[in-house]
């Protein structure tokens, strides 16, 4: 392997482990704060993925998408969140992972109903096409866009959870959630915005990758499965384990497809193995 394509797989591998950071870290914080395995968090990513195409094939505007989609799927969200998710608040795992699985097969069936079964890939602006040269080394705009945005998102994200005033009950929410309600704090409320926003960046993430690669109705399965991977990984309702989680999954998946593509996924799968039998709990567990 030459120094090139080294680094090429590499940056492919972290712009992966970016852009998996986005709909990984929704579901381990909802998980870790909410105690619900929101299995419809992959149906999110793919309604934004399918919203964000269908608005660029009306308008013709990429950035149109990028800013409504998410609009769309919050507010989708935050409708599944009132009046289905608060209900099981308090409940036992299994009641919030049969309702979400429900609803992700109610999802799947809309898409088909709506779309088809057919592939899609969101057209890109003509600036974002062809390749810009790093150095010696040729790159995708799009995905040197992608890896630069997704970066700027994850701080975002980081300063919402530790500098602002609703990150601080949620930090609190993944150790005791008594405490918190003690001090006149409405966590229903938290609740609500987190699940809200959590829908919007994996709707922020389905328009990344409806671009990056195509859209079709198997796509929510295969995204939740990274999800739950990632979690395993990093570490249960932790926002550093997420991060770490997805980068080292990017880069497993990238440099596995260099190696031997038949074997990219298996690769994951005996990551995710390794770690728990060294570590159960994930590498930065909050629990």
């Amino acid at each position: 392997m030459t120094f090139s394509t080294l680094m090429t797989v590499l940056l492919y591998g972290v712009t992966i482990g970016a852009t998996y950071t986005l709909i990984a870290s929704g579901l381990s914080i909802v998980f870790g704060v909410m105690g619900v395995l929101n299995f419809a968090h992959g149906s999110f990513v793919m309604l934004g993925a399918y919203t964000g195409f269908t608005i660029v094939r009306l308008t013709g505007n990429f950035w149109l998408a990028f800013a409504i989609a998410p609009l769309i799927i919050a507010l989708l969200g935050g409708i599944v969140e009132k009046l289905m998710v608060s209900r099981l608040y308090g409940k036992d795992i299994p009641s919030t992972l049969f309702l979400t699985f429900g609803l992700s097969m109610v999802f799947s069936n809309a898409v088909l109903l709506l779309w088809g079964g057919s592939s899609y890939s969101i057209q890109l602006p003509s600036y974002f096409r062809g390749f810009i040269n790093l150095f010696g080394i040729y790159y995708p705009k799009f995905r040197l866009f992608v890896l630069i945005f997704s970066c700027v998102l994850v701080g975002v994200m980081w300063l919402f959870l530790s500098r602002s005033r609703w990150g601080l009950p949620i930090r609190a929410g993944l150790f005791d959630l008594e405490t918190v309600e003690a001090f006149g704090i409405n966590i229903y409320r938290v609740f609500s915005i987190l699940f809200i926003v959590c829908s919007a960046i994996a709707a922020v993430a389905g328009v990344i990758i409806g671009a990056m690669r195509s859209i079709n109705p198997m796509m929510d399965l295969d995204l939740i499965n990274v999800a739950l991977i990632v979690i395993v990984i990093g570490g249960l309702g932790s926002f550093k384990g997420a991060l770490i989680g997805s980068l080292i999954l990017g880069l497993a998946e990238a440099f596995g497809a260099q190696a031997a593509p038949g074997f990219a996924k298996f690769t994951t799968w005996l990551i995710m193995a390794g770690v728990l039998l060294l570590r159960p709990k994930g590498l930065f567990s909050e629990h």
